[in-house]
């Protein structure tokens, strides 16, 4: 089987997993996404949030009204730009966030299953040079 397609197969495969895992804890992934980064990141405000998700302006403010009328966050605008809006966590959205870092970390240790310390180190290095291999700076222009 091509490298390529063995790699798309188990992407989506875990992929898949990590989504319905989340999704029986009472999350999503972009939700996931979002509250880890406003946890572990704090931006400032929903532009530097949406770049720390990797998603764009619109598709984070839907997600963001979602969550704001699920009680998981607050926007407020900033005094000093009125323009920018900042957000935060609620408390019910900290709550969701341990669920989901348990979801997972569960996920991960499933990952996991099977395979050694050392196994897992190579296969992150792997990984990465398979990332680099495909990166921008990489690909050479036809």
């Amino acid at each position: 089987m091509p490298i390529g397609r063995a790699l798309t197969a188990a992407a989506k495969t875990a992929s898949r997993a990590f989504n319905h895992a989340l999704a029986e804890a009472g999350g999503s992934l972009p939700t996931w996404l979002i509250l880890l980064s406003l946890k572990t990141g704090k931006p400032g405000n929903q532009r530097e949030l949406a770049r720390a998700v990797g998603i764009q302006g619109a598709t984070l403010t839907h997600h963001l009204n979602a969550m704001e009328s699920d009680g998981l966050i607050t926007r407020e605008r900033d005094p000093g730009n009125r323009r920018i809006h900042r957000v935060r966590l609620t408390e019910r959205g900290e709550t969701l966030f341990h669920t989901l870092a348990g979801a997972a970390r569960e996920h991960d240790r499933q990952l996991r299953t099977g395979f050694g310390e050392e196994e897992i180190a190579q296969l992150a290095s792997l990984l990465d040079r398979l990332a680099r291999n495909v990166s921008a700076d990489s690909v050479s222009e036809p």
